[in-house]
């Protein structure tokens, strides 16, 4: 069947040691990478997302849209690629694809129920960013993404970067840039991949979700990655992820 195909195919090409995040993000097993998971759909993409309770993975709207089946890729403790089943995704009901694409804030947000319990991972706490975010407050996200774009072979790894805000950073979106090249050059950036990927903010017990990267540019807003990293707060969105979870008998 073909969306077996892809699927299998997919895999392959994530099972392949290699980097995520452009610009030299940092390699990461431990810690917040724990909670990192990859995302396959049966039209060839993979996206991220984040472990916030044992059947509940956090990601973006744009990544499993209607129309394609979705499966988690789980290594288990051989190292080997397994495929999960996804039971049910949920979309968030404002989330508008053309505002994405444009860059323009939009509830980019949606929630995977899975099958059976995700082992072997760790789970992450869903809160919001600490306010007034201001400009030059520092975020950390977490990906699997390209290192390079364009070739999706070099994806497949859970990388870490440590990024700051700039522009005009709200409830409704926050931009992020390489602290190093502050956007205007290549620099370290989500990429492919690394859409639906968790933007964790430090607290005295420990990391935090407190959104999801959404989209990405070049330097000085080009096409590509490296420049800006647009993500998406859940500052109006946490009530619904607490909602859709304690529908599906969920407690966060």
């Amino acid at each position: 069947m073909k969306t077996i195909a892809t699927f299998i195919t997919t895999v392959l090409l994530l099972a392949t040691p290699a980097h995520a995040i452009v610009g030299g993000g940092t390699p990461q097993a431990d810690g917040v990478a724990r909670a990192v998971v990859t995302i396959v759909g049966s039209r060839g993409n993979f996206c991220t997302g984040s472990l916030i309770a044992p059947k509940l993975v956090l990601t973006v709207a744009h990544c499993v849209q209607p129309g394609a089946d979705y499966k988690i890729v789980d290594r288990g403790n051989d190292g080997q690629p397994q495929l999960l089943n996804v039971r049910t995704v949920a979309i968030h009901p404002s989330f508008n694809m053309q505002a994405m694409q444009a860059h323009r804030a939009t509830a980019d947000v949606a929630l995977l129920q899975l099958e059976i319990p995700l082992k072997g991972k760790s789970t992450v706490t869903v809160g919001t960013p600490t306010i007034p975010i201001r400009v030059g407050s520092r975020f950390t996200i977490a990906g699997i993404g390209v290192t390079t774009s364009g070739d999706g072979k070099s994806g497949g790894i859970t990388r870490v970067a440590a990024l700051v805000t700039t522009g005009q950073p709200g409830t409704l979106q926050i931009r992020l840039v390489d602290p190093l090249t502050n956007g205007v050059r290549g620099g370290i950036g989500a990429c492919t991949g690394d859409s639906g990927g968790p933007v964790f903010e430090d607290r005295p017990n420990g990391a935090v979700v407190v959104g999801v990267v959404s989209w990405s540019t070049g330097p000085n807003g080009a096409a590509g990655c490296g420049g800006l990293t647009g993500v998406t707060p859940l500052t109006l969105y946490r009530d619904w992820i607490l909602q859709t979870a304690r529908s599906w008998g969920a407690a966060l």
